[in-house]
């Protein structure tokens, strides 16, 4: 079925010694009695495989498996092909390698032809959030909020370079010298960044955003610490009650995770569009369009942005619009859009405090609206949002929610706020991890009419207190 590749080398390949044969004279091979030992059941080599030996047995099996063959063969059925090549391969060259050995070789061989070569182990660990790729010789991964130096190891620069262009071709995106930085996404939704030579100097720059495979809830976060049940009863009102909403932090805060879980509020009767650069949002309605936009081609041409988007997504009869982040002046769109009729909009933005997400919010309106006077882009802020949600990742890595500010309205040229919930800090455990809890304002909401509305209003004040 796979034609001559993949069944032997012609006798012309094995009359011209290669480069990998000469190699081979190099690594130590067994003897005959070795190797019945090997295969027969006595103690493996403690050694571990060398690179040359993984040279040879890449260089082999690139001759016996065609690439463009693989990559259309099932996952599955190409892994049983590449295990019985390499332990032909063994055979031949008489490597000291035992079975377990060989089957690691096989899944380093596969992922390399149709996965993100050494770094697949780290996307299958769930305790692993972020993978982060310092060129070909260093790896970090973050586990519980902390960064981990791993052992894991690229061949070269070329070789990382290879698997970002891999996952750009994926999303029909590109990355080279011409195009160097990626913005794009894998399979299961985790969100890549590449940066390549010339602007990465001292390689290949990966950064991996993970996902958990378990879609966020307001349950898992409240028994992890993230907020309290208050908290999440209020945020789950506000969702539901259709209230728009600005989630605000730093990079890796837990914007995304917690306007997934926000988003299980929404009603399934609802139409639902979503805005991003590379995809990432998990909505669970069934009547959902989800948009992405689109980079320049090398010619610089073809660029469509968040803000082209969004002025589409007003023509799709859209019940609510759901940006994944908000940067530039897409931010005037995007408040036009809250301002008529589609209540219930989300969006996240980097910002340290609520009042510095207002202030990053009037400059980026001002990118799209120069000519607007300051006061009207404060007034038009002060009716189109109502909630903003201050997420971070406190030192402990624990990401917690800092505070749930309303929007209460203008008095003279200044927006006026009010702090629902604030986290207040208490100490320090004996295991590191930040002490504190946190409190109500107790004040009555502005939005308890529009809860009034939906039959929350109760729910509102019981969690207010």
């Amino acid at each position: 079925m796979f034609g001559r590749k993949f069944d032997q080398v012609s006798a012309e390949d094995e009359l011209k010694p290669s480069a990998a044969e000469a190699e081979a004279s190099q690594i130590k091979l067994a003897s005959d009695d070795d190797f019945e030992e090997e295969f027969g059941g006595s103690d493996p080599s403690d050694e571990p495989i060398t690179a040359q030996i993984r040279q040879l047995v890449r260089e082999r099996l690139m001759r016996r498996i065609e690439p463009s063959v693989a990559v259309r063969m099932r996952r599955d059925r190409l892994r049983a092909r590449i295990g019985a090549v390499v332990a032909e391969i063994a055979n031949e060259e008489r490597l000291q390698l035992n079975g377990r050995e060989q089957e690691q070789l096989a899944d380093e061989m596969l992922d390399d032809m149709v996965g993100v070569g050494p770094i697949e182990p780290l996307l299958a660990d769930d305790s692993v959030t972020d993978i982060l790729v310092n060129g070909p010789n260093q790896v970090y991964v973050e586990r519980l909020g902390k960064l981990e130096l791993t052992s894991i190891t690229f061949r070269d620069n070329a070789h990382v370079l290879h698997v970002a262009q891999r996952i750009a071709a994926s999303v029909g995106r590109r990355i080279d010298e011409s195009s160097p930085m990626l913005d794009a996404r894998l399979a299961d939704g985790s969100r890549v960044n590449a940066i390549a030579n010339p602007l990465a100097i001292d390689g290949v720059s990966m950064s991996i955003r993970k996902f958990p495979k378990r879609r966020a809830q307001f349950g898992d976060m409240v028994r992890s610490g993230s907020l309290s049940p208050n908290v999440a009863r209020t945020l789950e009102i506000a969702a539901s009650a259709r209230l728009n909403i600005l989630v605000s932090g730093g990079t890796g805060a837990g914007k995304t995770t917690l306007l997934n879980a926000m988003s299980r509020l929404i009603s399934p009767k609802e139409r639902i569009v979503t805005i991003e650069d590379a995809a990432e949002l998990q909505m669970q309605q069934p009547h959902v369009v989800r948009l992405e936009t689109r980079p320049a081609s090398a010619e610089g041409t073809g660029l469509i942005g968040q803000g082209d988007l969004l002025k589409n997504a007003l023509r799709m009869r859209p019940d609510r619009i759901i940006l994944g982040e908000c940067r530039g002046a897409e931010a005037f769109d995007m408040l036009q859009a809250m301002n008529t009729g589609h209540d219930g909009s989300m969006s996240t933005l980097h910002a340290n405090t609520p009042r510095d997400a207002l202030v990053r919010l009037e400059n980026m309106l001002l990118m799209g609206a120069y000519n607007m006077p300051l006061i009207a882009i404060r007034r038009q802020i002060a009716g189109a949002v109502h909630l903003i949600v201050q997420i971070a990742r406190m030192r402990d890595g624990m990401r917690r929610i800092q505070s749930v500010t309303e929007i209460v309205g203008m008095e003279g040229d200044v927006i006026v706020t009010q702090d629902l919930f604030t986290f207040e800090f208490e100490g320090e455990g004996p295991d590191g991890k930040l002490i504190g809890g946190f409190k109500s304002s107790g004040v009555r909401p502005r939005f308890i009419d529009k809860a009034r509305m939906y039959g929350l209003d109760d729910s509102l004040i019981e969690a207010m207190k």
